[in-house]
């Protein structure tokens, strides 16, 4: 049984940015989803997915990307991106908030990370969103993670 998926979510891409993989799949939830769609935004990673594998002609499973949400066993696939000399975009990605122990923050508490080099990506009542997006909203929330 896995107690934290997010956790498991942001092993799985520091695992695969460490071997210099192009893609990394992980079961799909929405709040994986609104993660992966911050990591989009802030320009950490290329691009993601959601699908799921379906048999193809010749009864080989094959990834298809879907829209539909209430699908089970979909599939997160989240490209990573590197730089013109590979060089890792991704240079550490932590978890903050944790299910033994919840960290969150008010908005003036919110600070820069690197000098506004990294994210730290926010969990507020409005959804998830950067600590760039929720200062500019004036809103707090549960920090779920560290990237830069």
């Amino acid at each position: 049984m896995m107690t934290d998926p997010i956790a498991d979510m942001l092993t799985r891409i520091r695992n695969a940015n460490r071997i210099e993989l192009p893609a990394v799949e992980m079961p799909a939830t929405s709040v994986k989803q609104q993660i992966a769609q911050v990591l989009k935004d802030e320009g950490f990673i290329l691009d993601y997915q959601v699908g799921a594998y379906i048999n193809d002609e010749q009864g080989q499973p094959a990834f298809k990307p879907i829209a539909a949400t209430n699908l089970p066993k979909r599939v997160l696939r989240v490209y990573l991106k590197y730089g013109p000399e590979g060089e890792k975009v991704i240079r550490s990605i932590e978890r903050a908030s944790k299910p033994g122990r919840r960290l969150y923050q008010r908005r003036h508490q919110l600070k820069p990370i690197l000098d506004g080099l990294g994210i730290s990506i926010v969990s507020t009542s409005r959804g998830i969103m950067s600590d760039r997006q929720a200062r500019a909203q004036q809103l707090g929330g549960e920090l779920v993670c560290t990237v830069w």
